[in-house]
């Protein structure tokens, strides 16, 4: 079973930054969207970024847009989250997830909706924490 390995997380102060990793295997990599999720104790699963690791195209929620950047090492298959600015309700577990963009047409669908029930490859999570 496929499963992506995200790092990268820790404790900052508000207003600082922390860049995220997330390896996939490397088939995987190669024809998949691959997104960032989060998740706040006591909320749901939210969308936060994703790319398209065939041509490098990315969507971003809005209240992440401005400060996040989504980015992609096709030689080691590896998607990066560099978080600016953070925030204290930016606090979460932070995962990632691929879906398979290439077996479809329709794959901007896939990569704008950030739909969690979309995307599989499920790891451990890595904290973030933001204090104010």
């Amino acid at each position: 079973q496929v499963q992506l390995v995200e790092s990268g997380g820790g404790s900052v102060q508000a207003g600082g930054s922390l860049r995220l990793s997330c390896v996939a295997p490397h088939d995987t990599f190669t024809r998949s969207c691959v997104g960032w999720f989060r998740q706040a104790p006591g909320k749901e699963r939210e969308g936060v970024a994703s790319i398209y690791t065939r041509g490098g195209f990315t969507h971003y929620v809005e209240n992440v847009e401005d400060r996040f950047t989504i980015s992609r090492d096709n030689s080691k298959d590896t998607v990066y989250l560099r978080m600016n600015s953070l925030k204290p309700e930016d606090t979460a577990m932070y995962y990632c997830a691929a879906a398979d963009c290439s077996a479809t047409s329709n794959w901007q669908l896939l990569l704008r909706g950030l739909r969690p029930d979309e995307y599989r490859g499920w790891g451990q999570g890595t904290q973030v924490t933001v204090s104010s």
